[in-house]
């Protein structure tokens, strides 16, 4: 099985920007993001402009399935692309060994 690459930095925090849009796009959507972080939505901006919170986006897409198909579907995303923004965006990467 080829490994695929690791998308670079900036292409990670494109789907990050992207992930966030999503989720500003639906009133309900939006409205659980802001519960579950805690960030009122009037930081948002300032908190956008913090190390790691584009990987707390994707964090919190790649925690629920029908989210993260939701969001890749809607944008064009393979859902392992988004995961793999995901990883360069928080440091890890995870590997699975085959034998």
């Amino acid at each position: 099985m080829a490994k695929r690459a690791a998308p670079s930095r900036e292409t990670a925090e494109s789907v990050g920007v992207a992930a966030l849009s999503f989720l500003a796009g639906d009133s309900e959507r939006f409205s659980r993001f802001v519960s579950l972080t805690g960030i009122g939505p009037e930081k948002i901006r300032a908190a956008a402009a913090e190390p790691g919170f584009l990987a707390g986006v994707l964090d919190h897409v790649t925690a629920d399935e029908s989210l993260l198909r939701a969001f890749s579907a809607e944008r064009g995303f393979d859902p392992l692309e988004v995961v793999d923004a995901r990883s360069v965006l928080t440091g890890s990467a995870w590997e699975r060994e085959v034998p």
